[in-house]
C-alpha cells in the first residue's frame, strides 16, 4: 500500500501526471499550464516531462479553450483544461453549456465528450475580482454536465483520476485556499465512487452538509460544537451533480437536524435544493427546519472584507444553535 502525505496541490499534480503516463490521449491545456505550471503550480512540471504536444499553453481565449477540447474529444482525445480562475469561466460558458453538455444527447448518445473543466474556485486568498467567486451552482443546473469538488487530498487524487476516466463532461471545482492543506493520500486504493458522498465525522445531534473548502469550517464547527456536548455528524457531499441524497437522508433521519453550508451565495445556491429534497424525503424525521448557511447575495467584495462575507465557524455554529433551539 502506498500512502504518502501530500497537499491537495501536490495530490492534483500526481493524479494529472498519472492521467498523462497512463493514457496518451490525456491532454493539459490552459493559459499558462505549460512553462509556468499554472498560477497555482497545479501542472508544474508536466509539459516538461511529457512534451508541448501533451500539456499545452493556450491563448488567453476561454472559450477557444473549450471549444479546442470539445473537437479533441471528438476526435477521440480526453482534454483536461484548466480555467485559471473561476471568475474567468464565463467566456466559455455557452461552449460549455450548449456544446459541451448537449453532444451526448443531441448525437442520442452516439457521441460522448470526455472533457475535464478544471476550475479553481472560492476566496480565502485576499485576491481581486473575478478571481474569489463560487459558480458551481450555475452548472450544476444545466443537464449533462458532471459537477464535482474535492475537500481533501485523498479525494483530489483520486477523483482527478475518475473525473478523467469519465466518458461525460466533468467540472471540477477545486477549493483553492485548500491547496495547501495536507492529508494522507493512498494511490492504490480508490476510497469510493466519484459521486458518492462521505461522513468525514460521525455524530447524533445535528448533520451538517457541506462540499469544497467548507468541510474544513464544519468538521471545525463540529469539534468546537463537542466541547459542549453536541454531537455533529459532517457529511462531505463531494459531488453536486448528482448528489447523494442517499447518504444526506441516512444521516438526517438519524440526526433529525440538517445544515448545509457552501461559500457560495445562498440565494438560489445549491443548498435550495438539498433543503427541498430532504424536507420532501424526511419530512417525518425532522425536528427542526433545513437551514442554510453561505455567502451573501452580493458581488464578491474586496479582500479586506472578504472574511465578513466568506461564511466561518461563528456563522455554521450559530445555525447550529438555531437548528437545535426548534
Amino acid at each position: 500500500m502506498a500512502v504518502e502525505k501530500m497537499s491537495i496541490a501536490k495530490a492534483l499534480n500526481e493524479s494529472l501526471r498519472k492521467a498523462l503516463d497512463t493514457d496518451p490521449k490525456v491532454l493539459i491545456m490552459g493559459e499558462d499550464v505549460g512553462k509556468l505550471g499554472g498560477v497555482f503550480r497545479i501542472t508544474d512540471g508536466l509539459q516538461k516531462d511529457f512534451g508541448e504536444d501533451r500539456v499545452i499553453d493556450t491563448p488567453l481565449a476561454e472559450s477557444g479553450i473549450v471549444g479546442t477540447a470539445i473537437g479533441l474529444a471528438l476526435r477521440g482525445y480526453r482534454p483536461v483544461v484548466e480555467i485559471q480562475f473561476d471568475g474567468f469561466v464565463f467566456p466559455a460558458y455557452d461552449q460549455i453549456v450548449t456544446q459541451l453538455a448537449k453532444m451526448h444527447a443531441r448525437a442520442l448518445g452516439k457521441i460522448k465528450l470526455p472533457v475535464v473543466v478544471r476550475i479553481p474556485y472560492g476566496g480565502g486568498i485576499g485576491a481581486v475580482e473575478h478571481h474569489s467567486e463560487s459558480p458551481e451552482a450555475l452548472f450544476a443546473h444545466v443537464a449533462g454536465l458532471k459537477v464535482v469538488s474535492p475537500s481533501n487530498a485523498s479525494d483530489a487524487y483520486w477523483m482527478m483520476q475518475q473525473a478523467v476516466q469519465s466518458d461525460d463532461p466533468v467540472i471540477f471545482f477545486e477549493p483553492k485556499r485548500r491547496y495547501w492543506d495536507k492529508g494522507e493520500v493512498d494511490t492504490d486504493s480508490i476510497p469510493g465512487r466519484l459521486h458518492a458522498a462521505s461522513v468525514a465525522r460521525t455524530g447524533t445531534d445535528l448533520t451538517l452538509a457541506a462540499y469544497g473548502p467548507m468541510v474544513k469550517v464544519c468538521l471545525e464547527a463540529a469539534a468546537a460544537a463537542q466541547e459542549e456536548g453536541k454531537s455533529i455528524e459532517v457529511v462531505d457531499l463531494r459531488s453536486m451533480s448528482p448528489i447523494d441524497f442517499d447518504t444526506i437522508q441516512t444521516s438526517v433521519e438519524k440526526t433529525r437536524r440538517l445544515v448545509v453550508v457552501h461559500e457560495a451565495p445562498v440565494f438560489y445556491g445549491s443548498g435550495a435544493e438539498i433543503a427541498a429534497r430532504i424536507t420532501e424525503r424526511c419530512f417525518y424525521h425532522l425536528e427542526a427546519p433545513v437551514l442554510r448557511v453561505g455567502g451573501y447575495h452580493v458581488p464578491y467584495p474586496p479582500a479586506r472584507l472578504e472574511d465578513e462575507y466568506l461564511p466561518g465557524l461563528d456563522r455554521v455554529l450559530d445555525a447550529v444553535d438555531r437548528s437545535l433551539a426548534y
